[in-house]
């Protein structure tokens, strides 16, 4: 195995996939002659598979190509797309099939999600990517580049981001329904972190998976049965972005995108010692950003997260002594604040420590709010369908890359404070970089050759 490591700046810029790309000229949106699109899916694990489903769904979808490492994800779906050509290597199927691919959609864990859409946006292909949109910061910022530099549909896969609920609690705190903001509380107790040392020793590598392409850009290790693949990486610093890189971009979706905000000026994390390997079990993230005209000045941000979020504070409680939802997050307003559950349950607005009925008189009269869906498969397949609809020059995406780089610098500089607990970070939007030069190396990393 070739352990060359590859400077992740450099790949980024286009140098290592541009040589290998055939460069077609450059379009808004891509369809085949007969008015369908042709899409390729990369990973199809557990969100792998919901994304396809989706995406097929669309009566103008043909899917021509399926792509995963573990060969046991790829059997079940033989019958189901018997045209689709199978690969286990996404570089081989970009590269055999770039004049018979419209789209890419990339489901893989989020170290592969930048270099394979990377390596899509060099062929001019519209990308729909998971969420986290990228593992690093300098990859979100990459991504955003590539895909205005070649104005190419993009679509980050937060598929609350398009749901009735999400988008009628922006309406109403957008509307001035609690005043001003002062402060955003946010929650989950999902718990991707892990206390564990780093595995010693290495396990046989089942036939049904190619070891090799499922590390992809990531450092060389051993392979260990019950961790990394199917299901643990999350919670592994060289894979996942922990809780708050998966939950987090849910339920910040809404409050980051109904505020306008940008990224924030001070990050900090309360949690343990770094361990090198794992991610924290229980973080608070504080998070100070710039003020925009729907937030105080000095607007903040609080993230929980782990099997003990939210703590205790009096502005989170509900009227009646009420529980709070599971996950979800709290505006706290001037005039009052609104509760937005995650997920499919309509915000409350809460003033003096009493529910108030939602009036939506002046949303309706002035068109901004239509029909309530409340049907999950109606809501589930909307984000998507709005992104093969704007690759046929008929729609818009609502969450393309360069809305989805910005909310993921943000959850990603969290992430990084999460190495140096109880620390101020202050970040330079401008220069992308901290004045704390220590947390500078975690913004970017290196490519192995695989």
């Amino acid at each position: 195995m070739n352990q060359k490591l590859i400077n992740r700046r450099d790949l980024l810029k286009g140098g290592a996939t541009v040589a290998i790309a055939s460069m077609l000229p450059s379009w808004a949106w891509a369809s085949s002659e007969n008015g369908r699109l042709r899409t390729a899916h990369v990973g199809l694990g557990g969100m792998g598979k919901a994304d396809l489903k989706a995406i097929s769904s669309h009566e103008k979808v043909d899917v021509v190509a399926l792509c995963d490492v573990d060969s046991k994800m790829l059997e079940p779906l033989k019958k189901e797309f018997p045209k689709a050509k199978l690969y286990s290597d996404y570089r081989v199927m970009m590269k055999e099939m770039a004049d018979g691919i419209d789209a890419v959609v990339v489901s893989t864990p989020d170290h592969t999600h930048a270099p394979a859409s990377m390596m899509a946006m060099d062929y001019d292909k519209p990308v729909y990517c998971q969420k986290p949109l990228t593992h690093h910061v300098s990859e979100a910022r990459a991504m955003n580049k590539k895909a205005a530099e070649k104005n190419l549909v993009t679509q980050m896969g937060i598929q609350v981001h398009s749901f009735y609920d999400y988008k009628l609690a922006t309406l109403l705190i957008q509307s001035g329904i609690i005043g001003k903001v002062k402060e955003v509380r946010a929650w989950s107790p999902k718990n991707w972190g892990t206390d564990d040392p780093k595995p010693q020793g290495s396990d046989p590598v089942p036939e049904n998976l190619d070891w090799n392409l499922w590390l992809g850009t990531a450092a060389d290790r051993p392979y260990k049965e019950g961790l990394y693949h199917p299901g643990n990486w999350r919670k592994v610093l060289d894979f996942g972005c922990g809780t708050l890189g998966d939950m987090g971009v849910h339920i910040f979706d809404t409050p980051y995108n109904a505020l306008e905000l940008d990224v924030p000026k001070t990050i900090k994390n309360k949690c343990r010692k770094p361990t090198g390997f794992g991610f924290p079990e229980e973080n608070t993230v504080t998070y100070q950003f710039p003020g925009t005209k729907y937030t105080t000045d000095k607007f903040k941000w609080v993230w929980y997260d782990g099997v003990n979020a939210p703590k205790k504070s009096k502005k989170l409680k509900l009227p009646n002594n009420e529980e709070l939802p599971d996950q979800g997050a709290m505006f706290i307003g001037e005039e009052g604040n609104l509760l937005l559950p995650h997920f499919m349950q309509l915000p409350k607005h809460i003033v003096k420590g009493k529910y108030q009925e939602l009036d939506l008189t002046e949303l309706k009269k002035s068109g901004k709010i239509g029909e309530v869906f409340r049907d999950y498969e109606v809501e589930g397949k909307r984000h998507y369908h709005q992104f093969v609809d704007a690759c046929l020059g008929k729609d818009e995406c609502s969450a393309p890359f360069s809305y989805a780089s910005r909310l993921t610098e943000t959850i990603l500089l969290g992430v990084i404070a999460g190495r140096f607990p109880n620390k101020t970070l202050h970040w330079d939007s401008a220069l992308a970089r901290f004045e704390e030069d220590e947390a500078n190396q975690y913004l970017d990393g290196s490519y192995r050759a695989f």
